[in-house]
């Protein structure tokens, strides 16, 4: 149970900023750099991958070397926790707690 609610916490955390969930928007057309993801931004490439650590580490995204490039590509089954939790709440809001 430890690890599941680490991974919700995890996961919303990630999902709590605005320049995260971009790029998730953005990973959602499909991969791109770590250039390309930072284009949009006014902000330094250090804080860009400070952003993409959270999401990696939230099992949101996967990086992997290209060369001299890192691309990123998004990990859909990543957002299940916070799915499944999502799920609950509704059941449990509108009187239906048998649903999963």
């Amino acid at each position: 149970m430890v690890n599941s609610i680490d991974a919700l916490d995890r996961t919303f955390g990630a999902l709590s900023d605005r320049t995260r969930r971009a790029i998730l928007q953005r990973l959602s057309r499909g991969e791109a750099t770590v250039s390309q993801l930072a284009a949009p931004f006014d902000m330094s490439m250090p804080a860009i991958t400070k952003h993409l650590n959270v999401l990696e580490r939230a099992g949101l995204i996967q990086r992997q070397r290209d060369g001299r490039m890192k691309r990123c590509r998004l990990r859909v089954e990543g957002m299940k926790p916070a799915e499944d939790w999502l799920a609950a709440q509704t059941a449990f809001m509108t009187g239906n707690p048998d649903r999963d």
